[in-house]
């Protein structure tokens, strides 16, 4: 591992709840060592070393999940995090906020559940405008859903917390820290695994807070190899690489620390999906159709396969995750 090497996020934590409130957290996590980091020169930079094709208004779109228990996702979704119900069917629901889908649920009571070992969703990543926003869904997950809580943690550049829907589909709600305020080094972005407490986070933050929409601020997958991923996510699809971890690597845009990750922290070797509950598709939204026109022509230069329609473009990556790219609307 590089002397840049983040904490895993691979955590052990333990939550106290008292009358629907978190009230205290213990986290422990691996660091890399203090001389492996001081091992080699470290030269601070503004961003990724080499900066790919994508342009830097990409962003993470809608996460689309298959789901068994219908009402039961929803009412953690809408009455839990706070998400709108933008349009429902009695076997699909959108939610997302200011308009813009983030999450759509589509029911299939007949489809297995996802294997601990499988590749598919680590997380999706709910991005707020600011500390009060989190701060008014964490006291919302306390009250209502308060046994979903997984753990915290302070990535340097970001605060972030993180939840377990009814259906095991990990859920990370997060802050930025202002991007003056992250250090690159050696072209990879600097991020922590500090302890942090979501009760003193509550305390502290809750309040009116910004009018702006939550937004999907990233997506995070379990893979069978990092190798793959990266041929995949970097080579073809165009995105940087702004960090490597043990058994992780994040991926970014313009400079943001990631818009995507992938780990195999639980999933190392892990072949193709079949169809399972979990992740469904997710979609990355690419600045105009020069963009998706350029992605197109890595995506056949690769060999894969495939679907480009008016509205984008639908490809598999190496485990059979769905990827939709597509233009803003």
């Amino acid at each position: 591992m590089s002397h840049t090497a983040i904490a895993a996020i691979a955590v052990v934590l333990t939550a106290v709840i008292a009358g629907g409130v978190i009230v205290a957290v213990t986290l422990t996590g691996r660091s890399a060592s203090t001389a492996e980091a001081a091992a080699a020169p470290r030269n601070t930079t503004s961003g990724p070393v080499s900066s790919g094709p994508l342009h830097a208004d990409t962003r993470m779109g809608a996460v689309r999940l298959t789901v068994g228990e219908l009402p039961a996702m929803r009412a953690f979704y809408s009455d839990g995090i706070g998400l709108d119900v933008l349009a429902e069917t009695e076997s699909e629901v959108s939610l997302g906020q200011g308009g813009e889908e983030l999450i759509r649920l589509v029911a299939d009571a007949t489809v297995a559940p996802r294997g601990d070992s499988d590749a598919g969703l680590y997380h999706s990543a709910i991005l707020f405008p600011d500390a009060a926003a989190l701060a008014l869904s964490l006291q919302s997950i306390a009250e209502r859903f308060p046994s979903s809580y997984q753990g915290s943690a302070d990535h340097t550049v970001s605060q972030a917390f993180y939840l377990g829907d009814p259906e095991g589909n990990g859920v990370e709600l997060y802050v930025d820290r202002p991007r003056e305020e992250w250090e690159w080094i050696d072209g990879q972005v600097t991020m922590g695994s500090a302890a942090l407490d979501p009760s003193a986070f509550i305390a502290e933050h809750l309040d009116d807070g910004d009018a702006s929409p939550a937004t999907m601020g990233h997506v995070h997958l379990s893979v069978g190899d990092l190798e793959s991923a990266e041929h995949f996510y970097v080579d073809v699809l165009g995105f940087d690489v702004t960090s490597r971890a043990d058994g992780a690597l994040f991926m970014s845009a313009g400079g943001y620390h990631h818009h995507l990750a992938a780990n195999t922290w639980n999933s190392a070797g892990a072949g193709a999906r079949g169809s399972s509950a979990g992740l469904r598709e997710f979609a990355v939204i690419l600045a105009d159709r020069s963009e998706l026109d350029a992605a197109a022509a890595r995506i056949a230069e690769a060999g894969l396969s495939a679907t480009v329609t008016d509205d984008g473009i639908t490809v598999l990556d190496p485990w059979n995750n769905v990827v939709r790219l597509r233009v803003a609307a």
